[in-house]
């Protein structure tokens, strides 16, 4: 979903080693008893120093030993990517939407393509977002698939930690519609969105 590495961490008088993540908006830690949640607009600095990422926040300063890899968070960190960078939005993309109401999401993707079909899904489309919150909706995969370009993408936007929609699922459906998972993106504070497309050898 976002960068990960194993890594030793200090904050608060403890220190562990451990999985550190870099999300869109939260930089997360968990080793031992060592837990560390910190939202990017929560930290007053970010340095990177001889491989040691150094952020400050409220509860004081978290040192992540991340080596040549800490220079890269602090940048993100600093600059953080926008979501449609990363689903890889390009204006001159045809795009449809189905079941999926972020209204923010909507607005901003509208303006930065050439084409968005929202509610109906039209035909050779560069992408496809497609709203799901029970897996019983993945059935429509296959169809979807059908209205894309060989190199088009099938986005799955699902509700985190939700039981009737869950990540296994969804990987299933997908292999199920001969689609292949490539990326996986934090959509939302509350939703997840997995990027399928078709095989290499499958596109014509």
């Amino acid at each position: 979903m976002g960068n990960q590495a194993k890594c030793a961490a200090r904050f608060g008088g403890k220190s562990a080693k451990g999985i550190a993540r870099l999300e869109t908006d939260v930089l997360e830690f968990r080793g031992g008893e060592l837990r560390i949640s910190i939202p990017f607009k929560a930290m007053s600095k970010v340095v990177a120093n001889d491989g040691v990422l150094n952020v400050t926040g409220p509860g004081g300063v978290a040192s992540l030993e991340l080596g040549g890899a800490a220079a890269k968070w602090a940048e993100k960190i600093k600059n953080p990517p926008s979501l449609l960078q990363k689903l890889g939005v390009t204006p001159s993309w045809r795009v449809s939407i189905v079941g999926v109401e972020d209204q923010d999401f909507l607005s901003e993707l509208e303006s930065a393509v050439a084409h968005l079909s929202i509610g109906r899904v039209a035909k050779q489309c560069d992408a496809i977002f497609f709203g799901a919150s029970r897996a019983a909706d993945l059935g429509r995969l296959e169809t979807l698939k059908a209205s894309l370009k060989p190199n088009g993408a099938l986005w799955v936007v699902r509700p985190k930690g939700r039981p009737e929609i869950a990540e296994s699922a969804v990987m299933a459906a997908g292999k199920a519609a001969g689609l292949v998972d490539v990326k996986v993106v934090r959509f939302s504070l509350t939703h997840t969105a997995e990027k399928f497309v078709i095989p290499l050898a499958k596109r014509s």
